[in-house]
């Protein structure tokens, strides 16, 4: 029996560090590593030992008769594995593979221990999104530096509590393995401290003698098209913090009470939106969804989404496996628009295990948009090779009546699609740090390494580093050489010191923010909302506004109930 890598693959690659074999592949060292959806498992290489998903912090390795004999959802990752590998060497027959590789992977290019006659160093890291922790975790466990975790909001987890979808429960448990670190002896954890309003950056800098900056890509791309501040246009990045229970989001800042919703966009966040509108509210209430979303979605009236991409099935920004999810989605049928024959002739040409090849198996069809969502089955309708011209609505402050849709290298077309909800899912973008330069066009922190450019003592991780591209396991390479740089300019003596102690931030950050939780709080937080979803048979139940997190913070822990 041998392991695959099925659809919640991370690409953490902590599976890679414990195979014994070297089955798995690509690894950190292999350039396909950064362009690549997901890991793989060669089956001819695979020894059946199971390190690797005892390692896997999202639960995505599963051994193969167990997928082929009660995972339907999954079956197919068994073949995508081995596809992989078609074509290459057997392990006995490549030098390269010959043999158990009893390897220890790592980041070898990056030294992390320090010289022991080196003084400890004192670093904060801003955000504690899976980028942050990332971070965290590699100098907590490599070296002997103090870390000083800050987030704007009274609770830690980021994206990784507030952007991943909730019916995707197992990418949300690599949380825990960046929890262990809250209580870590080295750490001092500060949550409702706004850098930038609190403090300052350059408070921050001169108490430590590195900082962090993990912040991500908050803000959304506009679609920049007429119509696009009616009422009924909204962000992405605002619907999936509403059914997420993000306390900066209020519960009625969503109504899907439309029979047809229109998402402008083709990647993952487009998928994610598209399957939890249309999805069983009875599966959502299985997950850790916000009551006030899944109290609006058991109401509501979705009938259809419609997924509006710029390009063709073979460009499509969304990952091979959220697509196959959508084919497993229980009671949902998903369509094809086959309003274009360049679309057709793709799917029919693509090669073997690639996005567009996966669409054969899906149902093609001409919409026809002036019949509204039939009754049955709820549909999530692809449509490619369209690009939204304007959005119009009923009359002045009127809700959305229809998007304009035009047919991208194509004479014409134009189409109006009736809908009463637009979503525009173009993309995430960063916003300035203050205190840091910023680069208007990129959206990103100018940086070499992960070295903020003029400003000594000053690094950057995750999505502000890079821009809003790959996954949750992407950030561990990339805070790798963040971190590797950081010790670099430590072991050059390039840091600039702070002038500051630990109990001097401590001072200023209560002073500044009487309210800031601690990871005290935080235990007693996620207590609070495990011990509520255990209650009612769910993973747990957030807490959804700043006032609820604050108030259940200062909690005696044993007091949780």
């Amino acid at each position: 029996m041998t392991y695959a890598i099925t659809q919640t693959c991370c690409n953490d690659a902590a599976c890679v560090a414990v195979c014994p074999v070297n089955c798995i592949h690509p690894t950190p060292e292999e350039r396909a590593f950064g362009s690549t959806e997901m890991l793989y498992i060669d089956p001819r290489a695979c020894i059946d030992c199971g390190a690797c998903a005892d390692a896997c912090p999202v639960d995505a390795i599963h051994p193969v008769d167990e997928l082929t004999a009660s995972r339907p959802d999954l079956r197919e990752y068994a073949e995508i594995n081995a596809a992989y590998f078609a074509g290459t060497p057997r392990p006995e027959q490549g030098a390269e593979r010959e043999g158990p590789n009893f390897h220890t992977w790592g980041s070898p290019a990056f030294e992390r221990s320090l010289p022991a006659d080196f003084p400890p160093i004192r670093v904060a890291v801003v955000g504690t999104g899976p980028a942050g922790m990332y971070a965290a975790e590699d100098l907590l466990l490599h070296t002997s530096a103090e870390v000083t975790l800050i987030d704007r909001l009274p609770v830690a987890g980021g994206l990784l509590r507030y952007g991943v979808a909730p019916d995707h429960p197992a990418t949300k448990r690599a949380g825990e393995s960046f929890a262990r670190f809250h209580q870590h002896p080295r750490v001092r954890m500060y949550l409702g401290l706004t850098v930038g309003q609190d403090v300052s950056a350059e408070e921050l800098g001169a108490h430590h003698d590195a900082v962090v900056y993990a912040v991500g890509a908050s803000a959304d791309r506009r679609l920049s098209i007429p119509g696009e501040e009616l009422p009924g246009v909204l962000s992405a990045t605002s619907l999936v913090a509403w059914y997420n229970a993000h306390p900066e989001v209020a519960p009625d800042a969503v109504d899907p009470a439309a029979e047809r919703v229109v998402v402008v966009g083709n990647g993952n966040v487009a998928l994610d939106v598209a399957r939890i509108l249309v999805a069983d509210p009875d599966a959502l209430a299985a997950t850790d969804i916000a009551d006030h979303a899944l109290a609006r979605l058991r109401a509501g009236t979705v009938r259809e989404v419609v997924v509006l991409g710029r390009r063709g099935p073979e460009d499509a920004a969304y990952t091979r496996s959220e697509l196959l999810a959508l084919r497993h989605l229980p009671g949902v049928r998903l369509v094809v628009d086959d309003h274009d024959e360049r679309i057709g002739a793709a799917i029919d040409a693509a090669e073997p295990g690639t996005k567009a090849a996966a669409l054969r198996e899906v149902a093609r069809e001409r919409v026809d948009w002036s019949r509204r969502p039939g009754e049955g089955r709820r549909r999530i309708v692809l449509r490619f090779h369209s690009a939204p011209l304007r959005i119009l609505g009923d009359g002045e402050g009127a809700d959305v009546s229809a998007v304009s849709a035009v047919e991208t290298a194509a004479p014409g077309g134009v189409q109006e699609i009736p809908a009463g909800l637009v979503v525009r899912a173009a993309g995430y973008r960063g916003e300035p740090v203050p205190g840091l330069p910023f680069d208007e066009i990129s959206g990103t922190v100018p940086h070499q390494g992960g070295r903020v450019a003029g400003m000594p003592g000053a690094y950057v991780v995750g999505w502000i580093k890079r821009g809003p591209s790959g996954g949750i396991g992407a950030n561990r390479t990339c805070a790798a050489e963040t971190v590797g740089t950081l010790l670099a300019d430590a072991v050059a003596g390039t840091l600039p010191g702070p002038t500051g102690s630990a109990r001097d931030f401590h001072r200023l950050a209560r002073r500044r923010n009487r309210r800031v939780v601690d990871a005290r709080g935080m235990a007693v937080i996620d207590r609070a909302e495990t011990d509520r979803g255990r209650r009612d048979g769910r993973p747990r139940v957030k807490l959804a506004t700043v006032e609820e997190l604050l108030a259940t913070a200062k909690r005696p822990l044993r007091l949780v109930r």
